[in-house]
């Protein structure tokens, strides 16, 4: 193991520290990832949860310290020094547009499809009602080209995002210069780009990292393919977060 002070942990939230269930808003992760993530944060240079939610809501839900960075709705916020919330000023303008795409989502979609709106992205899920996956798509698609939104797709769902340069790969491309490794968990397609980030990164800077995809039946066989290591769900992501917070203690030895 590289020094784990040189070394940056970046990990997904949902489907790879959390199990991806029907209601989005009722998500919680695995038992024991908030305290192996504080465990990390002490070992490790850098230790950050990248994530398509918001950063309240993972502060919320995670319950970590202050020195686990937290980047939400794939870096268009982070949280600061002092826990406040850092919002990417050119996002801040897609605000009321983002929230009059939302109220038309849920206007025109069945109740049973979920309408998650996050501020500065809105997300469609249809992981209820599969039938209706034909038709939330298409309105999501159709709400996208009316707004100037970008739809980014997921699993069982669609998000619709400001269309700005900025996604998981920028934000994790922004963390690790200064450090001689990284690795990054994810589950998803919105994980790709911080794979490539990462594999960007150790071409130009010679960054040892390592992609890891914590992968179940429904996952996206374009993340196995681009991993280097896999392993199973969010317990799997748990068991290797835990492995490196219980070995950080040997490469100093």
């Amino acid at each position: 193991m590289a020094d784990p002070f040189s070394t940056a942990i970046l990990t997904d939230f949902d489907g790879t520290l959390a199990p991806i269930i029907t209601d989005p808003a009722a998500v919680r992760p695995l038992p024991g990832i908030g305290s192996t993530l504080n465990r990390l944060a002490s070992q490790f240079g850098l230790v950050a949860v990248v994530s398509g939610r918001p950063v309240a809501f993972l502060s919320e839900r995670l319950a970590v310290v202050d020195e686990v960075a937290l980047v939400g709705l794939y870096g268009l916020e982070r949280s600061g020094a002092r826990g406040e919330v850092i919002v990417e000023p050119e996002a801040e303008k897609w605000r009321s547009v983002v929230e009059h795409a939302a109220r038309r989502l849920k206007q025109e979609l069945p109740a049973d499809v979920t309408v998650e709106s996050k501020g500065l992205t809105v997300a469609v899920h249809w992981r209820s009602v599969p039938a209706m996956a034909g038709i939330a798509a298409a309105a999501a698609e159709r709400v996208a080209a009316s707004t100037g939104l970008k739809a980014h797709p997921g699993r069982m769902n669609l998000e619709l995002r400001p269309p700005m340069d900025i996604d998981k790969g920028s934000a994790v491309g922004a963390l690790v210069p200064g450090y001689s490794a990284a690795c990054f968990v994810g589950d998803d397609l919105g994980d790709l780009p911080a794979f490539a980030a990462l594999d960007r990164a150790s071409a130009a800077e010679g960054i040892f990292t390592v992609t890891i995809a914590a992968v179940d039946d429904e996952s996206p066989p374009e993340m196995e393919a681009a991993a280097d290591v896999v392993v199973s769900g969010p317990q799997g992501a748990l068991d290797v977060l835990r492995w490196l917070a219980d070995h950080a203690a040997d490469s100093r030895r």
